[in-house]
């Protein structure tokens, strides 16, 4: 639809001499009291040509010789040129989306282009919560979108498995190991104190046995930490397991960075390029000659590295894997940490508008109207596994995919578990089982379902009925616009609106009827919504079942 409207317009410019032929946008318009596709062509051009944008619009669909699809163009307000679509094109792309399938609703844009997607990174310091479920759904949801649309992702989760907060973990499973012993051993201040610590504690006791039994950290502690570091990482690949999260391509770790000197080298390299500074006793990133507020210190007085220094050595590495685009994903809490690598990018010389970060709010958690805390170091926090375990990965991925990812999210527990329409991965599911069960009970009475695709599709005349179509064909721009932005809610959005008409059709109107023909026709409509069903509900990694 889109292709068509853009080629009518386009041979429309030529007719009138207009050339170069501007680019052309087009867009869905929110209501269908403005046609099913709209363009402000004439108002871009009114600059140029020196008229009034009404008398460009009016010229222009004056020198529409084809009108392709489209019964009725129109113009609206200020010059904005309206299409709207055929009945008979509408019932075509029924016919087209049944024969044609999967290959209709999608355009190629990414041409292999390759784009590396980082998500997650939680510390291994404890299992994932909540808050890391979100940026896993919202992740996997934008890699399965991506590689749809052609491009090329790789899946990378980074491990901070360097420094304090590893060392911390280490301390917290010595004291709670010796606690289990008898023993005593002061618990560090700042140490992870949740059930799972006295798991890892006991798993390490019964491997052990009592080996580190009144031994002093200082002693043994990298060999508990090393240990207990292993443990926390296979829980956190049993986490995203259950979530139904696609396997990671890479795992990428800090410790690893400092092992191979890269971190060193990293700095070097900013060094010949004359971004390194020493003052005050530290040694300094010139961040500020880029988009940074301010210089930041990559080496303290004491020789110790920051933070900062891995991560530069880790982007670094991205850069060195010649990926075309690059997409963080983090806390929202690191709002401000955006500028600082995006100065990294830029002193490696690198085009930092390849670079992307997504940033997502936490999730506020709710049961019986209350809010559950949340504190990875207190033992508090409510765990993905917890939530799967609750209400399944189905609706908890789709959940966290309801809002855009930086907008503040309220999972509501009474309504998660519901099985009603106030539930949207019900309502959409139920969608999809309820169309299954309408073609099972074709079947059974003998219908042959085989050849909707070639169906005389002229009875569906009703207003609903057009309005799904025009619905299903949104669907290929909805998912562009969503890949381009790397916004995935964008499609449960869709689904919700899809559903809603779909509910809405069948409760005021029987499928199977008297009438043969008009039978035939409506299951090929309603196949046709369940293809897209399908498709939108296996890029957002939820199932569509058979049956609810």
């Amino acid at each position: 639809m889109k292709k068509e409207t853009i080629n009518i317009l386009q041979a429309a410019m030529e007719t009138l001499g207009i050339s170069p032929c501007p680019p052309i946008d087009v867009e869905v318009p929110k209501t269908g009291a403005f046609g099913d596709i709209s363009t402000p062509l004439a108002m871009g051009l009114s600059r140029t040509l020196k008229k009034a944008p009404r008398k460009i619009a009016e010229e222009i669909v004056a020198a529409i010789k084809d009108r392709g699809p489209f019964e009725k163009i129109e113009i609206a307000g200020p010059g904005f040129i309206n299409f709207s679509l055929s009945k008979d094109y509408l019932r075509n792309t029924v016919s087209r989306l049944l024969m044609q399938d999967r290959s209709l609703l999608r355009e190629d844009i990414g041409q292999g282009r390759r784009v590396l997607v980082e998500y997650v990174s939680a510390n291994p310091t404890g299992p994932l919560h909540i808050g890391h479920a979100r940026g896993a759904a919202v992740g996997n949801a934008l890699c399965n979108l991506l590689e749809e649309m052609g491009y090329g992702v790789e899946r990378e989760y980074y491990i901070n498995d360097f420094g304090r907060q590893i060392k911390l973990l280490g301390m917290s499973v010595h004291a709670q190991y010796q606690l289990l012993l008898g023993g005593a051993s002061e618990f560090p201040e700042e140490g992870y104190r949740g059930q799972y610590i006295v798991d890892v504690a006991q798993e390490l006791l019964a491997e052990k046995a009592e080996a580190f039994k009144d031994v002093p950290f200082s002693s043994c502690g990298s060999e508990i930490t090393a240990w207990a570091y292993l443990k926390m990482l296979d829980l956190i690949k049993s986490d995203v397991s259950i979530f139904g999260i696609k396997k990671y391509d890479n795992w990428v770790s800090e410790r690893d960075l400092y092992d191979r000197g890269e971190v060193g080298m990293a700095i070097t390299d900013l060094r010949d390029r004359g971004y390194i500074y020493e003052k005050d006793g530290a040694v300094w990133f010139r961040s500020t000659d880029f988009t940074d507020d301010k210089d930041r210190v990559i080496i303290k007085t004491d020789g110790s590295y920051t933070y900062f220094s891995s991560d530069i050595a880790y982007h670094k590495d991205k850069l060195d894997r010649q990926f075309d685009i690059i997409v963080d994903i983090w806390g929202a809490d690191h709002h401000g940490y955006i500028p600082r690598i995006e100065s990294v990018m830029q002193a490696f010389g690198y085009d930092s508008s390849k670079f992307k970060v997504i940033l997502v709010q936490m999730v506020n958690l709710l049961k019986h109207g209350e809010p559950f805390k949340m504190s990875k170091r207190a033992g508090t926090f409510v765990t993905l596994s917890d939530v799967v375990e609750l209400v399944g990965a189905d609706t908890t991925k789709f959940i966290f995919l309801t809002r855009k990812a930086d907008s503040h999210l309220d999972f509501d527990l009474d309504v998660v578990t519901a099985q009603s329409a106030e539930n949207p991965v019900f309502y959409v599911q139920y969608a999809h089982a309820r169309i299954n069960s309408i073609l099972d009970n074709a079947k059974t009475k003998g219908i042959d379902l085989s050849a909707l695709g070639n169906t005389d599709l002229s009875g569906l005349e009703l207003e609903e009925e057009l309005t799904l179509i025009k619905k299903l064909l949104t669907y290929p721009i909805m998912l562009e616009s969503a890949a381009r932005a790397c916004e995935p809610h964008r499609i449960t959005y869709y689904l919700q609106e899809l559903a809603g008409l779909f509910h809405a059709y069948y409760h005021q109107h029987k499928v199977l009827t008297e009438d043969m023909a008009l039978s035939l026709a409506r299951l090929a409509l309603c196949s046709a919504v369940r293809v897209v069903l399908l498709d939108a509900l296996t890029i957002l990694g939820v199932t569509a079942p058979e049956k609810m």
